[in-house]
């Protein structure tokens, strides 16, 4: 199907190939890899269409050919028309066409011209089919950025065919005048892309040598779309790993052509948490794993403009970047900054609007830009214009939170790379608690500074005295105390069966209980039986070291303040107390001395379940004695270490008092996920 070149510097092929290849004619001794194989693929996609070939050559056709992504669009329509259409027919593009007698059009459109959608184009389409002319439409997604009219009237649909074996090959052999006596993995085929093939194929190399430098390449791939792990080797980003790794799946198959881009399910995402949980590292990471460009703003840039036009234009062109080189991720950092709509006021009203309304078109237009994923990231999601997250634009949201002991473990592991391999890392991330993925790369890199100015390897107590930034760690006192106390709370919750613990740790300052989740409905057993949990820290002081301190208490947040507030719920929101079936909407300012006889049912509830408290710590005393010193000796223990420790000091004994359900506390969620001691 393909007419070879005559060496005749007016023949179409031979003119293509000098503006392509910028070689003269008489120097030129093979074909430029990238054109060769957009040649090879054009004709197999062609070929697969019986009798498209001789209705190419002799009729007026319409056609539609799919690539898939930007980059071949052009040089497909130039490989058509220098090799498939007849040498005599002439070739217009798009809107320069002409009503005029054995014209041909060729529409190429790559998805990032504002023209580019299905009612722009239509009458020059009109025009060409009255005059009985070929028309042949190219684009990554021909249905929604090909004129409607064309895709219509299209009589043949095509798609460009992934890169094989056998293209390859003959790609090789264009290119170095020799055929390939191996073959490339077939996995390692579907990671390549036609521009990786510039930079393999040479007209010096052997075939064996471009072999080798394609597997290279592929091998290193990723590292030419972003710097560092990819998402994979991270720990710390939970349900958006998992969000990510499904996504990177998706733009495998897409780039392939095994799924069309409505069936990419994760195509926008809303990113939140506090500053240095790795956001932006994330979107990196992400683009790594999926082998795509990442296209990196932030509204700080876009308003880095002296005037409103600046701004929105700065915008425009972030989405058009992302288009351009689709597949692609576009990520949006500090997205809150662009405002909330219900929170404008004053002289900038009009100003922000315009901002907001372009964002919101353009996140809308998600048919508009094939192939190009949205993340925005943000610290205030609460700040977002709900708009923003509505169905078609972000409208997944995940917030990522700091990571526990055993993530902030392994994220230490990660940093240190092949440092300290044998090293325990569980004190600098008990004693890390609290810090983030980007505090944990500083105190590693603080760390091994301070070990190279000293002349000597990293040592584990470097990280230790980084973390602790010059703190000392707590008194044996101090740590028995935390121990004992966290080691309360997690006796009860394991005994009662009502709530599941992930595991319990005790750091410099403080101890942690982290709960995954509350079972049971709310019933006034269920809320006693928290109560006695949220205690459980203080009764185990008082019967392990004789009297309680006052960590039980102190602050909003704290075991006593939780347990009191439970209380509260049970007599004036629950309708399960003394009061009766009452129930009083927030806004008392101070409801224990508003409310005659609270304070006393409030304290009746509190004072039975301390006593519950120690009963069930006295009888489990075994199983206390041993989770303290467990705990003290090792600083952190999991919800299987617990249970274990809990069966064998107490003969495996059943829970005492099992429930199921849900504690609402008042709320539609379930209260706080973790316990601090």
């Amino acid at each position: 199907m393909l007419r070879a070149g005559s060496g005749d510097p007016s023949d179409p092929v031979e003119v293509l190939l000098d503006d392509l290849m910028d070689t003269p004619v008489e120097e030129r001794v093979s074909i430029r890899p990238d054109l060769a194989a957009i040649a090879v693929l054009t004709a197999r996609s062609i070929e697969a269409e019986p009798g498209l070939t001789k209705v190419l050559r002799r009729g007026a056709p319409v056609v539609s050919i799919a690539t898939h992504t930007a980059d071949p669009v052009a040089y497909v329509g130039k490989v058509i028309a220098a090799c498939a259409l007849p040498s005599e027919q002439s070739v217009v593009r798009d809107r320069k066409f002409r009503p005029v007698h054995d014209q041909a059009l060729i529409m190429a459109r790559n998805g990032t011209a504002k023209g580019d959608k299905p009612d722009s184009g239509n009458d020059v389409v009109a025009d060409a089919l009255h005059a009985r002319s070929t028309i042949i439409g190219i684009a990554p997604d021909p249905r929604r950025q090909l004129p409607r009219d064309l895709m219509r009237s299209a009589e043949f649909h095509l798609t460009l065919p992934e890169m094989d074996q056998s293209a390859l090959t003959l790609v090789i052999e264009a290119v170095t005048g020799k055929r390939a006596e191996r073959s490339l993995d077939a996995a390692a085929i579907r990671l390549l892309d036609i521009a990786d093939l510039v930079l393999a194929l040479r007209p010096d190399r052997s075939p064996e040598e471009c072999l080798s430098r394609l597997e290279e390449l592929i091998e290193r791939k990723s590292e030419f779309h972003s710097t560092g792990p990819a998402l994979e080797e991270l720990d710390g980003y939970g349900e958006a790993k998992d969000w990510g790794l499904e996504l990177a799946a998706d733009f495998a198959d897409y780039k392939a052509g095994r799924i069309s881009w409505d069936e990419v399910d994760n195509r926008g995402l809303l990113l939140s948490g506090p500053p240095g949980v790795g956001k932006t590292s994330y979107a990196r990471a992400l683009a790594k794993s999926a082998r795509v460009p990442l296209v990196a703003t932030s509204v700080a840039d876009w308003n880095s403009a002296s005037h409103l036009g600046g701004t929105l234009q700065a915008i425009k062109d972030a989405f058009a970047r992302a288009r351009r080189l689709s597949p692609s991720i576009l990520f949006i950092d500090e997205l809150d900054g662009i405002s909330d709509r219900a929170r404008l006021s004053g002289d900038y009203v009009e100003y922000w609007s315009q901002i907001v309304n372009l964002f919101l078109e353009l996140l809308q237009g998600i048919d508009d830009r094939p192939g190009v994923v949205v993340i925005g990231a943000t610290n205030h999601p609460e700040m977002i214009d709900p708009a923003v997250k509505r169905a078609g634009r972000l409208d997944r949201e995940i917030a990522i939170d700091k990571p526990d002991v055993k993530t902030l473990a392994r994220i230490f592991r990660h940093h240190l790379g092949e440092q300290l391999p044998d090293a325990d890392l569980m004190p600098a991330a008990l004693a890390a608690r609290g810090a983030t993925g980007a505090d944990v790369e500083a105190y590693v890199r603080r760390a091994r500074g301070a070990a190279r100015r000293s002349r000597r390897p990293l040592k584990l107590d470097d990280l230790l005295a980084e973390v602790r930034a010059k703190r000392e760690p707590p008194s044996r006192e101090i740590r028995r105390l935390l121990a004992v106390h966290e080691a309360g709370h997690a006796v009860a919750a394991t005994v009662l069966g009502c709530m599941e613990v992930v595991g319990v740790s005790i750091g410099d300052r403080s101890g942690l209980t982290e709960i995954a989740q509350v079972n049971g409905n709310t019933s006034l057993q269920h809320c006693h039986n928290i109560m006695i949990m949220l205690l459980a820290g203080r009764a185990a002081e008082e019967l392990l070291l004789g009297s309680p301190s006052a960590g039980a208490g102190g602050m909003p947040g704290s075991d006593l303040a939780r347990a009191t507030e439970l209380a509260k719920d049970i007599e004036l929101r629950f309708g399960l107390g003394e009061l009766g079936p009452v129930f009083l909407p927030d806004g008392l300012h101070d409801p224990l001395t508003l409310v005659p006889g609270l304070l006393g049912a409030v304290k009746k509830r509190l004072d039975g379940a301390l006593a519950d408290a120690r009963d069930l710590l006295e009888e489990k005393r075994a199983a206390l004695d041993a989770v303290a010193l467990a705990l003290d000796r090792s600083g952190y223990l999991s919800a299987a270490e617990i249970a274990e420790l809990v069966d064998v000091a107490n003969d495996a004994a059943e829970p005492s008092q099992p429930c199921r359900g849900v504690l609402a506390m008042g709320r539609d969620a379930p209260p706080d996920t973790a316990q601090d001691g």
